[in-house]
């Protein structure tokens, strides 16, 4: 069975979708809780938040495609939030994956303000977690999740959720159909097309 990392953070609703079918891969899966504003930062790129128009587009397309699949989903009362905290709970915790489904469900089934302290307060309690503020303050954690981006920077991660086999990136929720095919068949990339799209150089480029 191949081993796969899968990059993700909790701001993402993309990722929530993406958490709630992973379980469906034939894998073995390694979490890696990684800060999406980073990667943004890293390789100079807007989050579809960040776009006005392109804002609400997503709101309500990823409502529909929640429903689509089946996934029950409500968008939180703010977004963009501050998801360090949710980060480094989720290491703190060992990156346990049952834990990190709580975690995504709290954020994205009820609808409440993430950044309020009554949301964090519940979310602990329901994680068994007495003093949630002083475990995510825990020096091995805050590296943790540095270590996680160093890593995801260096395997070539531009955006969340990625899942990583074989040094190949399979990115964003719509693309779990295609990882499915390369488990099955690892020859997937080994066509002459495949190979061609690494070739394909840029003729234009946009002025900054």
């Amino acid at each position: 069975m191949k081993h796969a990392i899968w990059y993700f953070d909790f701001v993402s609703p993309f990722a929530y979708l993406h958490a709630a079918q992973i379980h469906t891969l034939a894998c073995s899966i390694e979490p890696r809780p990684v800060l999406f504003a980073g990667l943004l930062d890293h390789w100079g790129q807007k989050g579809p938040a960040e776009i006005e128009g392109k804002r609400t587009y997503t709101y309500r397309y990823l409502q529909w495609l929640a429903s689509r699949r089946g996934i029950p989903f409500r968008m939180p009362a703010t977004h963009p939030f501050n998801p360090l905290p949710f980060l480094r709970l989720a290491i703190a915790l060992e990156c346990d994956m049952k834990a990190i489904a709580q975690i995504f469900e709290f954020l994205y089934t009820r609808a409440e303000d993430p950044s309020s302290p009554e949301a964090w307060a519940q979310l602990c309690r329901q994680l068994g977690v007495d003093d949630g503020h002083v475990l995510v303050s825990q020096p091995r954690v805050k590296s943790g999740l540095r270590q996680n981006f160093e890593h995801a920077i260096g395997s070539g991660v531009f955006g969340v959720p990625t899942v990583v086999v074989d040094d190949r990136l399979f990115w964003g929720e719509d693309s779990l159909e295609m990882l499915r095919d390369y488990l099955n068949d690892p020859t997937l990339f080994d066509s002459a097309e495949m190979q061609r799209a690494s070739t394909i150089k840029a003729s234009a480029a946009r002025r900054t």
